[in-house]
């Protein structure tokens, strides 16, 4: 995906990074990916999104369904309300480690026409 292959009404929007590690001592330990999570917020703004947000209240909570992650309910919730027109995350798995929470994210931002940017996946500015 590049810059031109988003549509202004998604520019418009909101762009969230989603910064998630699974247990404190990844938060210690791998600075670097912390690093290159937080770096995307400059490839947000690369494509386009002059609002952006940084959502990393889950550093450190695992996503196996019995910790509560509330970066991650804000972000559902923001999406719900059809604020959001991009996710970006390093790692799509780390938005939602089960089929069900992601599904249900794929489908809310088919929804609301939002992506979900891989910064995994090699972009193209």
């Amino acid at each position: 995906m590049n810059r031109t292959e988003l549509p202004e009404t998604v520019l418009q929007r909101r762009a969230i990074v989603y910064v998630r590690q699974s247990t404190v001592a990844q938060v210690q330990d791998n600075v670097e990916s912390q690093r290159r999570q937080y770096a995307l917020a400059d490839l947000a703004r690369a494509y386009g999104f002059r609002d952006v947000v940084t959502i990393d209240e889950d550093l450190g909570r695992s996503a196996s369904g019995t910790i509560a992650r509330p970066g991650f309910e804000a972000l559902v919730a923001q999406l719900c309300q059809g604020r959001v027109g991009a996710v970006f995350c390093l790692e799509a798995s780390r938005l939602a480690r089960n089929g069900r929470e992601w599904h249900h994210l794929l489908e809310l931002c088919g929804l609301v026409d939002a992506r979900v940017v891989d910064g995994q996946v090699p972009n193209r500015v």
